[in-house]
């Protein structure tokens, strides 16, 4: 696994309004267009990918593509996965 950089600006994914610990999501932009991932709770487990995996990732979020993963069934207050 490569080594992750110990200079990388994270950035929290949290709603707006939110500032407790979570657990959100983090994500940094890296040198050589890698991007990290990880969770607050568990800041050693960090998920990497490249800038133009990620781009495509956001454009389907916004597409709508991955709405099917938040739907809520009616009896169950967990999203459907």
């Amino acid at each position: 696994m490569a080594e992750i950089p110990t200079d990388l600006d994270w950035v929290r994914a949290a709603p707006e309004g939110e500032d407790g610990p979570g657990p959100w999501i983090e994500i940094a932009f890296g040198p050589g267009d890698m991007v990290y991932l990880r969770e607050t709770s568990d800041p050693e487990n960090v998920v990497t990918t490249t800038q133009k995996k990620w781009d495509a990732f956001v454009l389907g979020v916004q597409a709508g593509e991955f709405d099917h993963f938040a739907e809520l069934d009616n009896n169950d207050p967990t999203p459907a996965v």
